[in-house]
């Protein structure tokens, strides 16, 4: 069963209820060798972190996710009381802060109540938060991986049209090679009837000419067959095809098909004797390369 080619490039921005405040989740990815989680979010949460990591790997395999929490207190859902604790805690750092910045401004009585924990809040599970902390995270992740689909679909649609642009060239240059070697024959051909005309007024035997010119014909030939760079290429264009069918985690794999296509590029290049083929061989190059870039973004 096929899956979705995902981008590792994607966005997602939830809020949601807690029993004791609202929570407001961002979530971004971009492209990495291999996956990272990294999270910004109020010390009250941070044993949700592993939770939390294990709910992103079951969605994603690749990409460097950084992920920021925010939390607004209910006032109607505190005790009216503070937090000596919390309280205590905001006090030192204020003062460790004062003595490295003396200008600072200090804190007003609105950014203390503001701060997280100061006002103590009416008794609420653990679980209870864990559960819809952990709730809201995963309509965050799965909105990410909606995006990376989004996206994935469209950098698959990009290769695809390069793949066609491929196999378009692949068709122009393969009628080159067999129309070179009979024009070398020909030319040839010319040249060793005026060397056997003018060295010997006999004239030279049709056999040996004929023997000649077929063994210079076969040495050209073989010199710039590209019939098997282009089954290579074609074979490659295919895998490709195929890979981006089947969809899931396959940004490593079509990362080595380019490599490979590449390799075939240059060869078709290093053989060429015209000027046709050459371009054909930098167009190639050139197609690849576009792909390359885009699948460093694939999942």
């Amino acid at each position: 069963m096929s899956q979705a080619v995902k981008s590792m490039t994607g966005f997602a921005a939830v809020t949601g209820d807690l029993a004791h405040g609202r929570v407001a989740l961002e979530l971004k990815s971009v492209n990495h060798r291999y996956l990272e989680f990294q999270t910004r979010m109020p010390e009250e949460f941070r044993g949700l972190e592993g939770a939390m990591r294990e709910q992103l790997a079951a969605a994603l395999s690749r990409g460097k996710v950084d992920c920021r929490v925010t939390f607004t207190a209910d006032p109607s859902k505190t005790s009216g009381e503070i937090n000596d604790t919390a309280l205590t805690q905001l006090e030192n750092l204020q003062a460790q802060v004062q003595r490295r910045f003396p200008q600072a401004a200090l804190l007003s009585v609105a950014d203390i109540l503001r701060s997280p924990a100061v006002m103590a809040t009416n008794e609420v599970s653990t679980d209870q938060v864990r559960d819809a902390m952990l709730g809201v995270f995963a309509r965050a992740v799965a909105e990410l991986d909606a995006t990376r689909v989004r996206e994935g679909a469209k950098l698959a649609q990009m290769i695809i049209e390069r793949l066609d642009a491929i196999e378009q060239l692949v068709a122009k240059v393969a009628p080159i090679v067999p129309q070179m070697v009979a024009a070398y024959e020909e030319k040839l051909r010319q040249k060793l009837v005026e060397a056997g005309a003018t060295s010997s007024n006999a004239g030279s035997p049709s056999g040996s000419v004929d023997d000649r010119l077929k063994q210079e014909a076969v040495l050209f030939a073989s010199r710039i067959d590209i019939a098997e760079e282009l089954n290579r290429l074609s074979a490659h264009v295919s895998e490709v095809r195929r890979v981006l069918k089947q969809g899931g985690s396959v940004g490593k794999r079509l990362d080595f098909l380019m490599q490979e296509l590449n390799r075939e590029a240059n060869t078709l290049g290093s053989k060429s004797v015209s000027t046709e083929s050459t371009n054909v061989s930098i167009e190639l190059k050139v197609l690849i390369e576009q792909m390359r870039e885009q699948i460093q973004n694939i999942e």
